[in-house]
């Protein structure tokens, strides 16, 4: 591999956690109780347990808090019934 391909993918992976970084403090302290109304008012050890994973997946998120849709909970009962 070319040394500036390789410098390209991790600037560009160092910008992803960069920002993934960003949205995962923003998502602990406003969002994710607009996705899940339970983890409103969550303790600090939900909070850095789940931080990681809103820095990995910080696309998903964003989507998922960009929606206007309202969360459902689904259950396997309801789904039978469909």
């Amino acid at each position: 591999m070319d040394l500036g391909l390789l410098d390209a993918l991790t600037i560009a992976l160092l910008a992803y956690l960069a920002v993934g970084l960003i949205f995962g403090m923003l998502f602990l302290g406003v969002f994710a109780a607009r996705i899940d109304p339970a983890a409103k008012g969550a303790s600090a050890g939900f909070r850095a347990i789940i931080l990681p994973g809103a820095i990995a997946l910080w696309p998903v998120l964003l989507r998922a808090v960009l929606s206007k849709r309202e969360p459902r909970e689904r259950s396997a009962h309801e789904e039978a019934t469909r």
